[in-house]
């Protein structure tokens, strides 16, 4: 009986640390990427990426380095902007796995465009995250996604967790 005890406070000892860990992963990645993509803010959004940023986006079977994609997102900010373009962008988490300096996310993303005329459209895609803390602060190492030939779906989104505040 003593043994479950001890286990018992361990699993949810782990439970709580776990749960910390990912309300600090999203107060510093996620909820700055949601807020800075939305707007179209290349800094904000390039500021929650690492210098050592792999970004594989595998429709285009591309590696982009920061640089790399900090001119896409500057280049494709700047003309939505003039074409006065509106999106947002929601993520739902399938897997979320994380200890204190390394993790790794997968889940669900929902993109939804607004054109100047008012006229929307929402895409899917399936992200693959690799996040690592560089001096105390969380970023993203390694983002990986793909419309998966355009088989990911809004019931494969709504099979994924919130993003919780």
């Amino acid at each position: 009986m003593k043994k479950w005890i001890v286990f018992l406070f361990i699993v949810i000892s782990f439970a709580g640390y776990s749960q910390e860990i990912q309300k600090q992963i999203n107060e510093q990645v996620w909820e700055p990427f949601i807020t800075s993509f939305s707007n179209h803010d290349t800094q904000g959004f390039m500021s929650v990426h690492s210098q050592d940023l792999i970004r594989t986006p595998r429709d285009s079977k591309t590696l982009l380095s920061f640089d790399q994609y900090k001119k896409q997102n500057t280049e494709g900010d700047n003309k939505a902007l003039q074409q006065k373009t509106k999106r947002s962008i929601e993520l739902h988490f399938l897997e979320r796995i994380a200890n204190e300096n390394q993790a790794y996310e997968v889940g669900v993303y929902k993109t939804t465009v607004i054109n100047a005329q008012g006229e929307s459209r929402s895409f899917y895609g399936k992200f693959h995250v690799v996040l690592r803390k560089e001096n105390g602060i969380w970023k993203i190492l390694v983002d990986s996604d793909s419309s998966e030939g355009g088989t990911i779906s809004e019931k494969d989104f709504n099979n994924g967790k919130p993003l919780e505040p």
